[in-house]
């Protein structure tokens, strides 16, 4: 049978932070706990890297997101009485400063393709385009002339190219970008796009 985390070979270093080459996460789109709604991201070696666990009957509009043991990395926050969709992230469970802000393009004047702009003090930082629907986006850095830096794929099998279903999906991080700040702005996309 198919596992959503194949045993293979790790071509990325131990640490997730210190990798001079690309990381490949595998993004499962449920979480750990029953009767919970989340997501829980294994590495190339199959190990537990993040994990997000909302209860189902609490609000969508404050997500914590862990490392494996359980400890609170990032939080993103749903921006009250705001104009679009626009979320706010923060380091740890701290509610003040946000690190960065990511809003919805909507409208006529934007650019079509970018599915979202995610800014720090007024300064954009990265814009997502693509289709979160099809997991085919990528994340794109502004200060660097548009470089990816990171990119959601559909994930397929191993052996025989058989799709997982948008579930079960790969982020693929560039060294340039931060796989915690990667994997928040892959929830914010699954909240702004979720039906």
């Amino acid at each position: 049978m198919t596992k959503v985390h194949p045993k293979f070979q790790n071509t990325c270093q131990e640490s997730l932070y210190d990798s001079k080459e690309a990381i490949v996460l595998t993004v499962w789109k449920k979480s750990l706990l029953f009767n919970c709604d989340g997501f829980t991201v294994y590495n190339s070696n199959g190990d537990l890297v993040f994990r997000v666990d909302n209860y189902m009957n609490s609000p969508k509009d404050n997500i914590v997101l862990m490392d494996a043991s359980g400890l609170p990395l990032l939080s993103i926050r749903r921006k009250k009485l705001s104009l679009g969709d626009c979320w706010m992230v923060y380091d740890g469970e701290t509610q003040r400063d946000p690190i960065f802000t990511a809003k919805k393009n909507v409208g006529i004047m934007t650019n079509r393709r970018s599915l979202v702009s995610v800014s720090s003090k007024k300064t954009v930082l990265y814009e997502i385009e693509g289709s979160y629907s099809q997991r085919s986006c990528k994340i794109l850095d502004e200060k660097r002339n548009k470089k990816k830096t990171a990119e959601i794929k559909r994930k397929e099998a191993m052996v025989g190219g058989v799709a997982f279903g948008k579930d079960v999906f790969k982020l693929i991080v560039e060294p340039e970008m931060e796989p915690r700040v990667a994997m928040a702005l892959t929830i914010i996309l699954d909240q702004m796009f979720r039906y």
